[in-house]
C-alpha cells in the first residue's frame, strides 16, 4: 500500500488524548461531565438496564418453547425421488446419489412433482398431496 492508493476514508485518525489541559477541549473531566456512575473509572450499566425499572424483556410476555427433543427431518419431494439411481430409496442411498446431503433424524417425503418409476421406500415419513 502506498499513500497514491489510499481512498478517502483510509486516512489514519489519531486517537483523542483527553486530560490534557483546559485548551485541549477534553481536560479536567476528559469529556465525563461531573460525577455520577459513567463519570467513575469502570463505571456504566450493562446492556439492557434500565436504571432499576424492571426491563423490557422481563415486561415482555414469554410465549411457547423450543421442543429440543423434536426429531428433524429432511424434506424430499417426488420430483428429487426420480433422480435416485436405486429402486429401494433410503436416507443413505439418497446421501450416495447426492440428493441430499444429511438425512438428520430421517427423511419425509412431501408429494410435490410427478413420479415416474416405481420406487420403495425405506425408513421415512410420507405425506399425501392435499
Amino acid at each position: 500500500m502506498e499513500l497514491g492508493n489510499i481512498k478517502a476514508g483510509q486516512e489514519k485518525v489519531t486517537r483523542r488524548r483527553v486530560g490534557r489541559g483546559i485548551s485541549s477541549g477534553l481536560g479536567k473531566t476528559s469529556g465525563r461531565g461531573h460525577k455520577g456512575q459513567k463519570a467513575r473509572s469502570g463505571g456504566g450499566v450493562r446492556r439492557g438496564f434500565e436504571g432499576g425499572q424492571t426491563p423490557l424483556y422481563r415486561r415482555l410476555p414469554k410465549r411457547g418453547f423450543k421442543n429440543i427433543h423434536a426429531a428433524q427431518y429432511t424434506e424430499v419431494t417426488l420430483t428429487m425421488l426420480n433422480k435416485s439411481k436405486s429402486d429401494v430409496v433410503t436416507a443413505e442411498s439418497l446421501i450416495k446419489d447426492g440428493i441430499i446431503s444429511k438425512a438428520n433424524d430421517g427423511i419425509v417425503v412431501l408429494a410435490t412433482g410427478k413420479l415416474d418409476k416405481k420406487l420403495t421406500v425405506k425408513r421415512s415419513k410420507i405425506y399425501k398431496s392435499c
